[in-house]
């Protein structure tokens, strides 16, 4: 086992920096174009710490993460790749999880995986050999011991920096705080929550986070998107599991009316509006933008929002969410201006 202490990536070093963090998700390539991953990289890079890549989100089928973060390594962002239970035994996850280390990719968002009865392959057979837990207790495995399940010896170990989901919007919902739990006690690095539309709920699910005290003990990222027309939001609320999108917010995207640019702007200040009321919600460590098809609205987001990546070389005092004592504990546990709203030609969206 390598005895050296590994160096931190650039999203790591956001976290340990007390500075508010500002993390993005990408839509997963459709395609066999590298250059469409790199365009969409491109879109959010200036404005985030690290960005995020799907694995085959709602069980529809899209380009290996693997490839994407390799893709997005190579031009200078940090990613953070998803890697689902649903489609991996442990032999494919150790495989994955390794292989991503060996492209110089460590930071692992560790998920159960949407059902595949969701996506566009209903047939398909679901694997679910270990869960989200488990998966990030392997990944600490592998770090620290440098051994794989079977025991073998990894050498030299992988630099895997694992995290987890978090979704304070399904019942029972006393219980969400006690499963993040969980999570924190298998060794998971930061956490990333499902989109907040209703910050109430999201604020007594954080009041649970802060009894127990894993705001001290590990990074949250609180889950933000915008909203692009009454039917995306209506979508979310119908037809995604666990997603609460209320009333009030759709009645605001239906009096936007049918005007493109009107409904987008209106989607975007909504999504401002969370940012500035979760910054009252205590224990947070910063935001996990999450635009759905819709990269070239991040820029837009981050100036109304006054959101800087905490690893910006030069920061202004305009983001005054309160940093979280869990810098120390993190640090501890790693020693063993106005722009355009850009189109991407390649985005969709209802």
């Amino acid at each position: 086992m390598n005895s050296s202490t590994p160096a931190r990536g650039r999203f790591e070093r956001a976290l340990l920096s007390g500075r508010p963090v500002v993390t993005c998700e990408i839509s997963s390539s459709d395609g066999a174009d590298p250059e469409d991953v790199r365009r969409r990289g491109r879109l959010v890079r200036d404005y985030v710490d690290a960005v995020n890549v799907p694995d085959n989100t709602s069980g529809v089928v899209h380009a290996s993460p693997i490839s994407s973060c390799a893709i997005l390594a190579q031009e200078g962002i940090d990613p953070i790749m998803h890697m689902t239970c649903r489609d991996r035994n442990r032999l494919a996850l150790q495989s994955d999880l390794l292989s991503a280390a060996l492209l110089g990719v460590r930071n692992i968002l560790c998920l159960s995986g949407d059902h595949v009865i969701h996506g566009d392959h209903p047939q398909a057979k679901p694997v679910y050999d270990l869960d989200s837990t488990q998966l990030v207790e392997l990944a600490i495995r592998m770090t620290r011991e440098g051994r794989y399940l079977s025991g073998r010896e990894i050498k030299p170990p992988p630099d895997l920096f694992p995290g987890s989901a978090e979704n304070p919007f399904a019942p029972p919902y006393d219980f969400r705080p006690l499963r993040l739990a969980k999570k924190v006690q298998a060794g998971t690095r930061f956490v990333q929550t499902q989109i907040v539309f209703n910050v109430e709920r999201f604020a007594e699910f954080m009041g649970g986070v802060r009894d127990l005290g894993l705001d001290r003990k590990v990074p949250i990222l609180a889950g933000v998107a915008p909203i692009r027309s009454v039917k995306a939001a209506r979508f979310m609320r119908d037809e995604v599991p666990g997603m609460e999108v209320p009333e009030p917010l759709i009645r605001r995207m239906e009096q936007a009316g049918d005007k493109k640019a009107r409904r987008e702007d209106e989607g975007i200040q909504i999504c401002v509006e969370i940012i500035e009321d979760l910054r009252k919600v205590p224990g947070l460590a910063g935001f996990h933008l999450m635009p759905i098809n819709w990269q070239s609205a991040v820029g837009e987001i981050a100036r109304r929002a006054r959101l800087q990546p905490a690893t910006a070389p030069e920061r202004t005092p305009c983001d005054d969410t309160a940093p979280t004592p869990v810098t120390a504990a993190l640090g501890a546990a790693s020693a063993p201006g106005s722009l355009p709203l850009l189109r991407d030609p390649q985005e969709r969206g209802p």
